[in-house]
């Protein structure tokens, strides 16, 4: 399309020529059919050097006379020229006569279903969802409009997913919560008879598993993302527009507020709150309360002024400790010499 044309899509004004436009491209390489994006200063050097046709960037960085978008928001903005480009996956419409489809379950028009998916008793898919070979969703599930399910996603019984879902590959949701009662014969295990609500517009990466409560539900609030590799215990509850990073694990009974972020391999014991808004930095380990806007870091972690001051100290023991038995020797040695010994 032409380089107008993308801006007006956007809603960004352009400079220089009118060029056509193919595609998308960094800005090493871009083609001379190819947008790129100036997204850091830091990439200032490649500006001079890049081929593409097109520069996302901001007016302060857009050379004389190089076709240019011009970006307020070069992430937010880039984001959306991207998806401009995206191509979806997928080659197939109309539900497979190789899939499985209950008797007793609801699917709405323009609904794809891949081959060899499953779709269980009193189930009801959304109009316009998508299911990939593979995907397993269980009795009773509500699937929501717009719900994208990658190969071999899986919903167990009971499992709610909201409006404009996306599923990657191998994710489990509804799966068993982790619970059992100590007898003399051994661990016996606790049934886990709630479900997993998903709100709307929320995207959970490859991989990740969210167990069902106990006996309500655990909840993910509308516009979550959430990574690969993420475990998220029974009955527990985010709030709305959270960003759970991959290999984040959150026990049981914790509940996040709305914002909250958790960076990568970050653990939080069960039965805590973090309140809105919250932070907590990767690899650090919660064991209590945070309190709305606090932002974290460590194992335990502390607030983050302490943890950049700790952090900082770190290397620094070794010569301390030297320090320190130097003092220590010295003492002893003037405490002989006063006879205090």
């Amino acid at each position: 399309m032409r380089l107008s044309e993308v801006a007006g899509k956007v809603g960004l004004t352009f400079s220089g020529h009118d060029i056509e436009v193919r595609g998308v491209n960094t800005l090493v390489r871009a083609g001379a059919g190819d947008i790129a994006p100036l997204l850091s200063r830091k990439y200032l050097p490649q500006l001079g050097e890049t081929q593409a046709g097109a520069v996302l960037c901001e007016a302060a960085h857009a050379p004389e006379g190089r076709s240019c978008l011009i970006a307020t928001n070069p992430k937010l903005d880039w984001a959306r020229v991207v998806a401009l480009f995206a191509k979806p996956q997928g080659c197939l419409t109309g539900v497979s006569p190789q899939a499985f489809i209950h008797p007793e379950a609801q699917l709405a028009e323009g609904v794809t279903v891949y081959p060899f998916a499953f779709v269980g008793a009193r189930a009801t898919i959304g109009s316009g969802s998508t299911l990939f070979p593979g995907v397993y969703v269980g009795e009773d599930c509500e699937v929501g409009p717009g719900a994208t399910l990658y190969p071999h996603c899986v919903l167990m019984a009971g499992t709610v997913l909201g409006r404009s879902v996306t599923i990657h590959a191998g994710t489990v949701l509804g799966s068993d919560g982790y619970g059992y009662a100590q007898s003399p014969a051994g661990h016996v295990k606790v049934p886990q008879v709630g479900n997993v609500v998903i709100g709307d517009d929320v995207e959970i990466g490859a991989n990740t598993a969210i167990d069902r409560a106990a006996l309500e539900s655990t909840k993910v609030g509308d516009g979550t993302k959430i990574d690969n590799l993420v475990q998220i215990a029974h009955n527990v509850e985010t709030g709305k527009h959270c960003l759970i990073i991959s290999q984040a694990g959150i026990a049981g009974s914790t509940k996040l507020g709305n914002g909250v972020v958790l960076a990568g391999q970050v653990g939080l014991r069960d039965n805590i709150s973090l309140g809105d808004g919250v932070q907590v930095a990767a690899q650090s380990g919660v064991g209590h309360d945070l309190p709305p806007g606090s932002i974290a870091g460590g194992s335990p972690s502390m607030d983050a002024g302490t943890y950049l001051k700790v952090s900082l100290m770190l290397p620094k023991l070794p010569e301390l400790m030297r320090r320190v038995k130097r003092l220590e020797k010295a003492a002893e040695a003037s405490d002989k010499e006063s006879g205090r010994e």
